[in-house]
């Protein structure tokens, strides 16, 4: 279950000022039959209903002034149209200044994301600005695509990524000082 814990209540008339929102991906059957209620100077396009908005895009992330993720499915191409819902309650508040978002790794997978906090009933044990979230959310990439960097240790790399990694996400500490300390 998903904290709802919202201190603004988002409509179709605020929902696009400032926001955070994990989008998931439907059918683009919707368009067929129901008009767009607005088309922006992007070309996309956005349906509202009661409950909540579907956003038809090839453009996702970095939206104006908020960040939209979509929660896709596995034929996900950046730069081409989707259709993603998302419920009101769903929509978060974004700013600079605020920590409120955690980092969610899974080391078997490789895969890193960042989160509101939310959008989730777990404490995570530390929170990053939306700048500092998306700056730790690179570094990690690059931890698990990259592997010269473990020449200069000797443990094995498993080991030294699960350290480095969970130092990242649970303190604030710098890569380089994380690094150090090994």
């Amino acid at each position: 279950m998903i904290n709802k814990i919202t201190l603004k209540k988002y409509t179709k008339h605020n929902f696009f000022k400032h926001t955070y929102c994990e989008f998931q991906e439907v059918s683009e059957d919707l368009f067929k039959d129901n008009p767009a209620h607005y088309k922006s100077k992007s070309d996309s396009m956005y349906h509202y209903t009661k409950e909540g908005v579907y956003r038809y895009a090839d453009h996702w992330g970095r939206v104006a002034n908020c960040r939209w993720k979509l929660i896709a499915n596995d034929n996900f191409k950046s730069q081409r149209y989707h259709l993603g819902f998302t419920k009101w309650i769903d929509f978060c508040p974004l700013n600079n200044t605020d920590k409120l978002f955690f980092i969610e790794v899974d080391l078997n997978a490789k895969k890193v994301n960042f989160k509101h906090k939310q959008l989730s009933e777990a404490s995570p044990k530390q929170l990053f600005t939306a700048l500092e979230a998306q700056k730790r959310v690179g570094q990690i990439r690059k931890l698990f695509e990259d592997d010269k960097w473990t020449k200069y240790y000797d443990l094995p790399i498993a080991v030294l990524r699960e350290k480095i990694i969970t130092g990242l996400i649970n303190t604030t500490k710098t890569l380089q000082q994380i690094k150090r300390e090994l």
